[in-house]
């Protein structure tokens, strides 16, 4: 005897559709959409309805079936620098987990800091219709710029804060931080205090301004005490750069690290070279990596909250696609400076 398929399920494959579920949940199909989306409208008794006839059935969403009817899909594109960095690994881990508990899962694209490579990524990304976009800062080009703003998908730029009408963000000043760990500097009485970058991202320039805008008040700015290497920032160039700066310039007795991996580079080198920290020199880094509080002496740097920046942009993010009013459009989450034992 012939038996014809629900005509709810796909003919070509017996795939169990949202209809299916909605039958089986005792709900309409839009309610299983908004539970599966973990909308709060949907009241719990009827979430836990639909999750029971999800298990039931087997029920695997089909998200490019939903991105074309709706128009946008069930993922979110992030765009960031680099994933060798912990900082984006804490950003990203703090987004991923933020955006899964409300259905939407992630779509990473690497730019390499490369402006080009992050114009090509996007528009890689909007041919999947993306319900929301995160992106790493403000610097970009011009084409990448109004792919953004033509697109209509709700974006929100992460690790850099900005008071600009209509542009969402969350993060901090850098420049702000590069200047208070300079003054810090300052105040223990160092005279000659280099800044050590490597990379030259747009944040790493920020720092920079802020160690200029500090020196620069005090008196005590030389060009010649900057230090800028475009090579990907590691320990092993940290410990080149610090045999460098001892070597050509002697008077200099601090040296700021744009990053914890050159000044634990550092410090390693000063413990090979006999120089003392901070006795000789003193070191600080950025962004209190893994193992800086570990080192001999341990390291002063400044914390930055790259996991409250992804739960909060994540969470700013979902308000936009929800269409909820989001309170603050820039949020500025601050920094902390950590002063340990290398100042």
């Amino acid at each position: 005897m012939f038996t014809k398929p629900p005509a709810s399920r796909s003919r070509a494959t017996g795939r169990i559709t949202l209809a299916d579920v909605a039958s089986t949940a005792g709900v309409s199909p839009i309610t299983v959409s908004r539970a599966l989306r973990g909308e709060r409208a949907v009241a719990p008794e009827l979430v836990a309805r639909v999750q029971a006839a999800v298990a039931k059935l087997g029920y695997v969403p089909n998200p490019a079936a939903r991105a074309l009817a709706s128009g946008m899909g069930s993922h979110v594109a992030v765009l960031i620098p680099m994933l060798s960095n912990a900082l984006f690994v804490d950003l990203l881990e703090a987004v991923q987990r933020t955006l899964r508990q409300a259905g939407y899962q992630t779509l990473i694209g690497v730019t390499h800091y490369d402006p080009a490579e992050e114009e090509t990524l996007l528009r890689e990304q909007l041919l999947h219709r993306p319900a929301g976009l995160l992106v790493t800062g403000f610097e970009r080009n011009d084409a990448t710029r109004s792919l953004i703003s033509q697109s209509g998908v709700p974006c929100v730029h992460l690790m850099e804060a900005s008071g600009t009408q209509g542009v969402y963000s969350v993060g901090f000043s850098q420049v702000d931080a590069g200047d208070e760990l300079t003054r810090h500097l300052l105040a223990r009485g160092h005279q000659r205090i280099a800044f050590a970058a490597a990379q030259l991202d747009p944040r790493t320039l920020q720092r920079l301004e802020g160690w200029r805008r500090a020196l620069t008040r005090a008196g005590r700015y030389e060009p010649t005490l900057e230090w800028l290497n475009p090579a990907p920032s590691s320990i092993s160039l940290g410990a080149r750069m610090f045999e460098q700066i001892m070597g050509q310039q002697p008077a200099v007795d601090a040296i700021f690290f744009c990053n914890d991996d050159l000044a634990q580079g550092a410090l390693l080198a000063a413990l090979r070279m006999g120089i003392a920290v901070p006795q000789r020199v003193a070191v600080a880094g950025f962004n209190d990596l893994t193992g800086s509080d570990q080192m001999l002496p341990p390291l002063t740097t400044v914390r930055t909250p790259r996991a409250a920046i992804g739960q909060a942009a994540a969470s700013m993010l979902l308000a936009l696609m929800r269409g909820e009013a989001v309170p603050s459009p820039s949020i500025d989450l601050g920094y902390e400076l950590l002063v340990r034992g290398s100042t």
